[in-house]
């Protein structure tokens, strides 16, 4: 049999890099995407197909696709995992920060996706789409992050039906907290933001709580991959697959908790339970 394919996005660290290991270690042949050099030396070092990607850009897609039509005529799967989380005040941010944040979690899922189509066609593929529990369980200072989580949801379960005739799966995961740089490029993207002339300088602390809260307790990313890579080798894939700590808990709170309840738990969580 020849050797299976899988393309990854944001291979540079945290789970992407853990993801390209696993799938790798079990015999696939991993393209493995970054945006920076310095990232690209690293994974073909170590023995991937590095390919330089904005997931943003069209023109890089397309040329991707072509290139892998001409080695490898198909694509057994795809991984979006490309992504990153905008923290802070919603009205901090604005329209802008809302626009790049759905540009790269929501718009590139469908582009990629678009272009690898006909590879994924061929081989009857996979795609997988790394979704979050933020998705289901929203919390303030985040509000950008867990919208675009939520269209990724909304999206997974459109493309499941709607690739079902050419035999193309998808699956949705939805991680917890998970071991990577999210966290420290969260509150990055925070204290950029973070400023004394905002109405919510005061509430500065709560702002940065949320920015490291995926790093509370985390998951390891070598974990993470190696239960995600045994559910996509599984005869029968799940449709929805929740890994990493928080990844069951958060999910059931927002469920069962009335919602008012739930708000004061948040609030207090993150220093909004006062008047300004």
């Amino acid at each position: 049999m020849s050797q299976a394919n899988v393309l990854i996005t944001g291979c540079s660290s945290g789970i992407g890099r853990a993801l390209a290991d696993a799938f790798q270690a079990a015999g696939y042949r991993v393209w493995a995407t970054a945006r920076k050099d310095g990232d690209l030396a690293a994974l073909q070092q170590a023995g991937f197909q590095a390919v330089q990607l904005d997931v943003n850009d069209g023109e890089a897609l397309e040329r991707l696709a072509s290139r892998l039509n001409e080695e490898i005529g198909g694509l057994e799967v795809l991984i979006n995992n490309a992504g990153y989380g905008a923290m802070g005040p919603l009205l901090d941010g604005g329209v802008q920060a809302m626009r790049q944040q759905f540009e790269t979690n929501v718009f590139a899922v469908v582009g990629v996706t678009r272009a690898m189509f006909p590879l994924l066609r061929r081989s009857r593929g996979l795609v997988v789409n790394i979704g979050s529990v933020s998705g289901v369980l929203v919390t303030p200072f985040a509000g950008a992050y867990c919208a675009s989580k939520a269209a990724v949801h909304a999206l997974s379960d459109a493309l499941r039906l709607e690739l079902a005739p050419f035999a193309i799966e998808v699956m949705e995961v939805q991680p917890g907290a998970i071991a990577s740089s999210f966290g420290a490029n969260a509150s990055q993207q925070a204290e950029a933001l973070i400023r004394q002339d905002s109405p919510w300088w005061p509430l500065r602390d709560g702002i940065r709580a949320r920015a490291g809260a995926s790093q509370d307790n985390p998951t390891p990313a070598e974990a993470f991959a190696a239960q995600l890579l045994a559910a996509v080798q599984r005869d029968k894939r799940p449709r929805l697959l929740r890994l990493g700590n928080g990844s069951r808990a958060l999910p059931l709170l927002a469920a069962l908790l009335p919602g008012a309840l739930l708000d004061r738990v948040l609030s207090k969580r993150f220093g909004l339970a006062r008047s300004l």
